[in-house]
């Protein structure tokens, strides 16, 4: 009697570690489609991340995810980068391809996918709160994907100027900087309201977008990174305002199907994943 016991592996990089949920999601993605794959929850110090990428192609895994803090210090350990994560600058997954191991970003592509649902993302005008590693990899999968105009909104200028000039010189959107120092004002013409900040992340899930809420009109989408808690501020207000609301834990899951779709090529039930998740809460 002939069997393999020998499981393929992926998993995930990160400092803290034990907060991740991802380890339930995908290992229900692996039970429902009956793939014999294992991921492995791994907490790795800064001092650590190129002796766990070097474990991780001896022992022949098929990939990894890195998390925080890293999703740019690992791009120095792996052979190559995919496109978006060339100009994102950062990977959040690596995929295996031969002896090498293949940089991508798959943040965004989540992101994007989610929305991509709801509308065309050719010709449309976005609004994104936030400048940083989040929104960068939102922003770039956005403009890579055909949205025409970008306007970033940031209270930090430094960061907020260096995205526009990242996407205006490597994307094909037309993208400026906006100050955040007051209730933002959403131009009427604004198609896609994001938001890529920390605000209303748990456990500040009260907390608030600094948003004057009478320029928000029912004919924009809203979509929230935030997945914990998934109802935040911004998305009640969507609702309440009669808006296509997606929230951030939709997105975890696309990110999510999009890594083993990746690693194993094949397109996992969503609903199955989505649900292991809202189980843990």
């Amino acid at each position: 009697m002939s069997q393999n016991f020998l499981s393929s592996l992926v998993g995930s990089f990160a400092q803290p570690a034990a907060e991740n949920p991802t380890v339930a999601i995908m290992e229900a993605a692996f039970r429902h489609h009956g793939l014999d794959w294992r991921y492995l929850n791994c907490e790795v110090a800064p001092d650590d991340l190129g002796d766990a990428v070097r474990g991780a192609r001896a022992m022949g895994w098929s990939g990894f995810n890195c998390s925080i803090p890293h999703k740019v210090a690992v791009v120095k350990h792996i052979d190559e980068l995919g496109r978006s994560a060339e100009i994102i600058g950062a990977v959040n997954t690596a995929v295996r391809d031969g002896d090498r191991f293949i940089g991508e970003n798959t943040d965004g592509q989540g992101f994007v996918e989610s929305i991509s649902a709801k509308t065309d993302l050719p010709g449309k005008k976005v609004v994104l709160f936030g400048a940083g590693g989040a929104a960068r990899a939102l922003a770039v999968e956005l403009a890579l994907a055909g949205v025409t105009e970008m306007t970033i909104v940031n209270r930090s200028p430094g960061r907020g100027e260096e995205l526009v000039a990242l996407l205006n010189a490597r994307t094909p959107t037309s993208a400026i900087y906006v100050c955040w120092d007051g209730p933002f004002q959403l131009p009427a013409a604004t198609d896609i309201v994001a938001n890529a900040t920390s605000i209303g992340l748990y456990p500040d899930v009260d907390a608030e977008l600094a948003v004057d809420w009478s320029t928000l009109a029912e004919t924009m989408i809203v979509a929230d990174g935030v997945h914990n808690p998934p109802e935040t501020h911004l998305i009640r207000m969507g609702r309440d305002r009669g808006c296509v609301v997606l929230d951030g834990l939709g997105m975890l899951v696309n990110v999510c199907a999009i890594c083993i779709r990746l690693w194993t090529g094949v397109d996992v039930e969503k609903q199955v994943m989505h649900d292991a998740v809202v189980g843990l809460t």
